[in-house]
């Protein structure tokens, strides 16, 4: 198995993120479509993760360090994937300079972050219906 990645943005890779974003997030956990497309894709740094070529995992970063829409196809999941991306996110938010990442993590993912050095901040709330944790990280 190749696992690989690219930091690319939206309009060369339209077709691929949306895909996975829409099969993990509308399909498989019932985020509103509206909610999912927010208009901000065109401005912020996307990472794509794929295996054997296949692309199978992105996310996303702002320019101001917001990270998001982390997803990975179901049956690739387990494998570092989610980790090989926010790696990447982390060293574009750090080669440009950002004094911290942020996200709003899905409150059964939270551990994840947790292992890559962030922190919780707040309150547990709902976003598209689900459980939500603030958390941050310091570079």
């Amino acid at each position: 198995m190749n696992i690989t990645s690219i930091i690319c943005d939206y309009e060369s890779h339209t077709k691929d993120i949306c895909a996975i974003r829409y099969e993990v997030f509308v399909d498989e956990q019932n985020v509103p479509e509206e909610l999912e497309i927010d208009g901000l894709d065109g401005e912020a740094k996307h990472v794509l993760a794929f295996v054997d070529g296949l692309p199978i995992g992105t996310g996303r970063i702002l320019d101001d360090g917001h990270i998001g829409r982390v997803a990975i196809l179901k049956n690739h999941r387990g494998l570092g994937i989610g980790k090989l991306i926010m790696r990447e996110l982390v060293k574009w938010a750090e080669d440009m300079t950002l004094e911290k990442v942020w996200l709003s993590s899905q409150w059964h993912a939270h551990s994840f972050y947790l292992d890559l050095g962030f922190v919780c901040v707040g309150e547990i709330y709902k976003e598209a219906g689900i459980d939500h944790i603030k958390m941050f990280r310091a570079l």
